[in-house]
């Protein structure tokens, strides 16, 4: 039998080499396939090789109404062409993605969607600046001439300016703002979404509003102050010499910012007043909007409608009308105004019911309501041609698309002096949604805080901001945190150690509100508590080395406490001279004090100390109380002292307390190591192999044999698959590096001849860099190659050894 069963087990240990080598030789297999070679040249996204077949009809060709729409829009660009010869030609139908002119106002397709986030336009606004990829014009200076719909522009997650305001101006009539598309002039920060010389929106604080300090009332009998007896002129001279030291201060301030100012200020743009730019236009009136306003659709901001960064504008338009700026831009567009319905200022295009009225003056108003409306009626011209409905479907945003939000999950935007990471919810184990990082300096090299955000964690945690100066880190938290826990701030975990915990009082049995530790004291704060207790404070002694060494979290192997301070509110139930203010148990001097609440008129408060004394002396005979163990004031009162029953009894009752209180410091410290182990096991969890796949297989007490396997086979797997998807990443880094460095040469060849040294040399430098970058992504392959086998069978020991399975699997290693 012992001879079988030896056999077996070589079976089987054959059999586990037999299928480590082929997990081994299909890995080398598939890594082998992956070969380094300089690919043909890929060129940028072309809308125009889109697949279009699934698209409908009205995509394809214009209905009879919108042949006709095209060739008013002809006549109307003939008329304001010869009218005005010196302005722009308007951006009226350009080609959509079928290569089938359609007008712009039928390109709008105004559409309510099912998310209560995209009922305001600020959060339309950020969906689609987090959704969608800034492409920029294909020629800075003139509108482009494909437009494609707002459908496609999502499915593709990617546009231009004008793809990007008309998927948002769609968005924001469907919610029923009374918003337009803007084609107009606007700075080269503005066209090319560059933000690096714009503060944060998260950083930018909220100016708060200075309030005149309160004047105290001149009391008729209050004593008069004493006379001021210093030299009025050397008080003269002394706050002369400080005004100029502090203008001196102030000048030398400016100075500086001056400076930096100067320095930071961008350099000269040859195309300024020249760059074509569409954004969004809200005007007043409709969902409570106090004030006409512009929205930038790539970064979500929205501007006053005097605003520098914005040029001039050429045309407007919405799904119903269209409308030519007749008003001079020299001043920008701080001088328009937007009263639509102004024939000399905005030239419609179409004659409707629907265009807006004529914003008149009050006396002119009411000398026309004081005409007859019915003649005015008939008088009044026939309806003119209507905007045929739009060709495009209705605009359809899934949850999932919603959700995900930025293309790929994720989206770096660099602002001043910072930069803001955003990520997709669920797309990091942690819920990390957000990031900021703020830098010392403009070339954001030093880092000087790191704010970060989270979604949807166990523990509640929102937030999170770290202080690289102070190393101190803050946690806050939302409220349903098994502690109750609000905000948590610390340098280090490690327990003891100086830290300040916030709590909502409401939500926990105690009403602990505030905690403040460090190595020799814990500062507690409640409220609401039906004791009155609202303070409590506890100075601990130095731990013995034999506590330090055990880990067991045991009252014993607690901080030994040398005094418990406790101060409570006023009871109005009882009297002041019997209701506690403060109480304090000296633990090591064996001695507990008691300070009352003052009674009305008085000014000191009634005590009493207790000296604590064994039950029993060295003889073992039992001790009685005697009076000089209370030492008593009573304040006001001409009553005897209380007999010596009173004062025993009273003394056990606060021994008691004195246990009580210990016991809740000890729970106190116990809820904080339960924190920090919480929170190391959530760190290990992180950087455990095996975390991810006994979740997925639940209660891992009683695993069986198969189970064991099937944990080792899956985990295996699984890292087989990282290494091949780490070895296609490089690979991909690598044909990246290749394309930009042939597209480089192919430019060099193209304009060799009109090139000055310095862009030659620029030429070279930039080819030089990019063969080093190459050269090391093709030894980083290589090496990649060479090292995965190995670590499979790194990670394949590791297994065999983890005591989780080594009981099941008993691998020969």
């Amino acid at each position: 039998m012992e001879v079988l069963r030896e056999h077996g087990e070589e079976e089987e240990e054959e059999k586990k080499v037999f299928v480590i080598s082929n997990e081994l030789q299909d890995l080398e297999e598939k890594l082998s396939e992956i070969q380094v070679h300089i690919p043909n040249v890929v060129p940028e996204f072309d809308w125009s090789s889109i697949d279009t077949s699934q698209l409908p009809a009205s995509y394809k060709t214009n209905s009879a109404k919108e042949q006709m729409l095209l060739q008013l829009g002809d006549n109307f660009h003939r008329q304001y062409a010869h009218l005005c010869p010196d302005r722009q030609p308007l951006f009226l139908h350009p080609l959509n993605e079928c290569g089938v002119e359609k007008f712009v106002s039928t390109t709008v397709r105004p559409t309510l969607q099912p998310y209560p986030e995209l009922y305001n336009w600020d959060g339309c606004a950020q969906f689609v600046s987090d959704y969608l990829t800034m492409e920029p014009l294909s020629s800075p200076i003139t509108p482009p001439s494909y437009l494609p719909s707002p459908t496609t522009i999502l499915k593709y997650q990617r546009g231009n300016c004008f793809g990007f305001s008309m998927l948002l101006c769609s968005l924001l009539i469907g919610a029923g703002y009374d918003a337009y598309c803007v084609n107009g002039y606007a700075t080269r920060e503005i066209c090319m979404m560059d933000e690096t010389r714009e503060v944060c929106p998260l950083l930018e604080k909220s100016k708060e509003v200075l309030k005149e300090p309160m004047k105290e009332k001149i009391k008729k009998y209050a004593v008069k102050p004493p006379r001021d007896l210093r030299s009025k002129f050397e008080l003269q001279q002394v706050a002369k010499k400080e005004a100029d030291i502090e203008a001196a201060q102030k000048k030398k301030q400016k100075e500086e910012e001056e400076k930096v100012m100067e320095a930071e200020k961008p350099k000269p743009d040859p195309l300024y007043g020249l760059r074509v730019h569409a954004w969004v236009l809200v005007l007043s009136g409709k969902r409570e909007v106090p004030e006409s306003f512009f929205i930038d659709p790539f970064t979500a901001h929205s501007y006053s409608t005097t605003d520098d960064h914005f040029l001039g504008i050429e045309s407007i338009w919405n799904h119903q009308n269209y409308w030519v700026n007749m008003q001079d831009c020299w001043n920008g567009c701080k001088d328009l105004t937007f009263d639509l319905g102004d024939p000399v200022r905005w030239e419609f295009m179409l004659l409707g019911t629907d265009k807006p009225l004529l914003l008149l003056p009050e006396e002119e108003e009411e000398e026309l309501a004081d005409e007859d409306l019915d003649d005015f009626d008939k008088e009044e011209e026939e309806k003119g041609f209507d905007m045929p409905a739009s060709w495009v479907d209705p605009i359809q945003i899934s949850r999932k698309e919603f959700e995900t939000r930025c293309p790929q999950g994720k989206k770096v935007i660099q602002y001043k002096n910072a930069k803001l990471e955003k990520w997709a919810p669920y797309l990091n184990s942690n819920g990390l949604v957000q990031r900021l990082t703020v830098y010392e300096d403009p070339e954001c090299i030093r880092v000087l805080e790191v704010k970060e955000w989270f979604e949807n964690r166990e523990d509640m945690m929102n937030m999170r901001q770290l202080n690289k100066k102070t190393e101190v880190t803050t946690e806050y938290f939302s409220p349903g945190h098994i502690q109750g826990l609000k905000a948590h701030t610390y340098k280090t975990m490690e327990p003891e150690t100086e830290r300040t915990m916030e709590f909502y009082s409401e939500t926990r049995v105690d009403g602990l509100q505030k905690r403040v530790e460090n190595a020799k004291e814990m500062t507690e704060y409640f409220e609401g508590r039906s004791d009155f207790l609202h303070y409590r404070h506890t100075m601990f002694g130095k731990r013995t080395k034999r506590a330090q060494k055990l880990l067991v979290n045991t009252e014993s192997n607690a901080r030994p406490i040398l005094q418990i301070k406790e101060q409570f509110h006023r009871n109005p139930e009882k009297p002041a001279d019997e209701d506690v203010a403060e109480r304090i148990f000296m633990i090591l001097e064996e001695r507990i004090m008691l300070t009352y609440h003052c009674k009305d008129d008085y000014i000191t408060a009634s005590k009493k100390e207790f000296i604590k004394r064994k039950d029993v002396d060295n003889k073992g005979n039992k001790i009685i109380m005697t009076s000089d163990m209370c030492i008593s004031y009573r304040v006001g009162s001409f009553v005897k002292n209380k007999k010596l029953l009173h004062l025993y009894e009273m003394m056990l009752k606060l021994m008691e307390a004195e246990k009580q209180s210990r016991h809740l410091v000890w729970e106190s410290e116990t809820e904080e190591r339960l924190m920090q182990e919480e929170r190391q096991r959530q760190v290990e969890q992180d950087l455990d192999y095996l975390a991810p796949f006994l979740i997925q297989m639940g209660s891992t007490e009683k695993m069986s044999k198969w189970q064991a396997l099937r944990l080792k086979e899956d985990c295996l797997n699984d890292f087989k698959h990282r290494l091949i998807d780490k070895a296609n990443l490089i690979q991909a880094r690598f044909e990246k590096e290749t394309q930009e460095l042939q597209k480089k040469q192919q430019w060099y060849q193209q304009n060799q001849l009109s090139m000055t040294l310095e862009d030659e040399d620029a030429y070279l430098t930039y080819c030089s860099d990019a063969m080093f970058c190459i050269r090391i992504l093709e030894i980083r392959l290589n090496r990649h190659k060479e090292m995965a086998p190995q670590k499979y069978i790194e990670l394949e020991e590791k297994l065999c050894k983890d005591p989780r399975l080594a009981e099941y699997l008993k691998c020969n290693v």
